[in-house]
């Protein structure tokens, strides 16, 4: 068995009632008491996620100050630098708000750092280069980024420059001295909506709609005439690539923007879309790991221009010469990370001591920094264990990090503050930059504080089981009214069953060039079903009787459709 499994507590009482208010199945009902509905209202809103049910924007801290800004920036004819942040959630967020402000009469221009030359956030590097280039700057709108920027915002105020700071990470305590601090995460604030955690994207939607409802009160023309919703493509793509819930208002603004990505006019997305070969719909899987990655790679290898400039395309003819240069990029920057990842791996096996080693932190001269991160989820994936992955210069390094439920990764690299240059990030993934003369003391220090935290238990990957199921609960149709549950993702996970006392119907099959997949035809003795499960050993014998975790699908070939499960464990019964 590679995973503990945890299998969500049957409900039967309460997920029958739910059913019956709902005209559901038991199943469904039971997968939604499972994600914390239990109330009609809440059921109702999450299976029919509306627009409607957002939020007022000027609920979130410091909105109402920031549109002020905003507005008199406006009156006076004065410029608005957009200084953004190089990933997918900082690029549409910036071309969002590009778009916004142009349309509605801002004057506005953007920045985006230098991963390589200036580093995350609003460095002062990042911002001296920024002024430099805008040298007139008197407003800056920090997108996804500056919560922590105490210093170069206090810097900033020297010069006269305003600073409205639009984010979602931690806030530093003290928090920067910026006129505005839109973040949910301000200490004090109200949720929006009962819910804390929108990425940037949705932000700067958020913006975007307390700016028209603003200009709206104003009964300025422009305003009365401007729709926010075919900005939600924009929404949708920066949300599900930041990796954050798809609860909350973030569900609502996923599945509406989803719709939209899948009509979009946008011709940098459609070129996109091309690029990556994807022909068939758009959902969480090809955003996650087609379209996201392909905008990614400027910004991990360079700069993040290009994806901008790819998002703000005017026509097909400007997009597709982008669009073909980023999956360009993107298959670069695969080879690098399949070569770093290998050279981390290697590293980890030769010394792992599983006992001991409860957080991995592995650095090396010259490692490309624009990947540690993927490199850090994949070796998060494989090891199980909180991981950081440093790469850069002999001055200075800088990482990435992926944690593991139940280890808050922010917290303790507070705790280790004194060992860090900078730091920052969420309890499940985070950024540092050290000196490698300090790696092995903050791997000693991170060790030590995983090790008071972390239960050993609790390095084995949980499959969270929706619940125990039979052959015969698996149809087609009941696959289909479980959809219902889409989108999925960060905090809405995919549905994952088990069933148990199974045995084989027929003798296994090999599949794959190399035979390493295996096909099962199993059954409880009422009904089989047709079951895939990949890189299983070559010397795997199934047991007479066992339980399998999977994932259900509706396989079709040859114009039928039939249930197939993807296993994700077996264990002998």
């Amino acid at each position: 068995m590679k995973y503990r499994w945890s299998i969500a507590p049957a409900q039967a009482a309460l997920a029958a009632a739910l059913a019956r208010q709902h005209g559901i199945s038991p199943l469904l009902a039971q997968c939604l008491l499972n994600r914390g509905h239990s109330e009609p209202e809440a059921v109702e809103r999450f299976l029919e996620p509306r627009l409607r049910h957002l939020a007022d924007p000027f609920a979130l801290p410091n909105m109402a100050v920031a549109v002020d800004r905003l507005f008199a920036a406006r009156e006076r004819g004065e410029p608005v630098v957009i200084f953004g942040d190089y990933d997918v959630d900082g690029v549409t967020s910036t071309a969002l708000l590009l778009e916004v402000l142009r349309k509605l009469g801002w004057s506005v221009d953007y920045y985006l750092p230098h991963r390589m030359d200036e580093g995350y956030g609003l460095s002062q590097d990042g911002v001296e280069n920024c002024l430099q280039k805008f040298p007139a700057t008197k407003l800056l709108l920090a997108v996804d980024c500056g919560s922590t920027a105490v210093a170069t915002i206090a810097w900033l105020g020297q010069r006269s420059v305003d600073v409205l700071v639009l984010d979602h990470h931690q806030v530093s305590d003290p928090p920067p001295s910026a006129l505005a601090l839109v973040n949910p995460h301000v200490a004090g604030s109200t949720p929006i909506g009962n819910f804390q955690e929108l990425c940037s994207a949705g932000l700067a939607f958020k913006l975007a709609h307390a700016l028209v409802k603003r200009g709206r009160e104003l009964q300025l023309s422009e305003f009365l005439a401007y729709d926010v919703r075919p900005l939600l493509d924009l929404v949708a793509l920066g949300t599900i690539a930041d990796l954050v819930p798809l609860t909350g208002e973030n569900r609502l603004l996923v599945t509406a923007g989803l719709e939209r990505l899948n009509s979009t006019r946008r011709p940098g997305l459609l070129a996109l879309k091309s690029a990556a070969g994807i022909e068939g719909s758009i959902g969480t899987y090809e955003v996650g790991f087609q379209l996201g990655p392909r905008l990614n790679a400027a910004g991990r290898l360079e700069n993040a221009a290009e994806a901008l400039q790819l998002l703000l395309a005017p026509d097909l003819a400007k997009a597709e010469p982008i669009a073909r240069n980023l999956d360009a990029r993107n298959r670069e920057r695969q080879a690098i990370e399949r070569t770093i990842t290998q050279e981390v791996t290697g590293a980890i096996r030769a010394r792992f001591d599983p006992v001991r080693d409860y957080v991995i932190v592995e650095g090396q001269l010259l490692w490309h920094i624009g990947v540690v991160g993927i490199v850090a989820s994949r070796v998060m994936r494989e090891f199980y264990r909180p991981t950081l992955i440093l790469g850069g210069d002999a001055e200075q390094w800088r990482g990435s990090g992926r944690s593991i439920e139940g280890f808050d990764l922010a917290a303790a690299l507070r705790e280790c503050n004194d060992l860090l240059i900078r730091h920052g990030g969420h309890a499940m993934a985070a950024g540092i930059t050290i000196a490698p003369d300090f790696v092995e003391a903050f791997r000693e220090r991170l060790n030590g504080i995983a090790r008071r935290t972390l239960r050993p238990d609790q390095l084995l990957p949980v499959l969270k089981l929706d619940a125990e199921v039979t052959l015969g609960d698996l149809t087609v149709e009941r696959l289909g009214e479980l959809d219902r549950l889409a989108p999925t993702g960060q905090g809405n996970p995919g549905l994952q069953f088990c069933a148990t006392g199974l045995r084989l119907h027929r003798a296994p099959m090999r599949m794959g060039k190399e035979q390493q997949h295996l096909k099962l035809f199993v059954t409880d003795g009422d009904d089989v079903r047709e079951a895939v499960w990949w890189n299983v050993p070559k010397d795997y014998v199934v047991p007479p009787a066992f339980d399998i975790a999977f994932v259900p699908e509706v396989n079709e070939y040859r114009d039928q459709r039939n249930v197939q499960l993807k296993i994700n464990d077996l264990r002998p019964c």
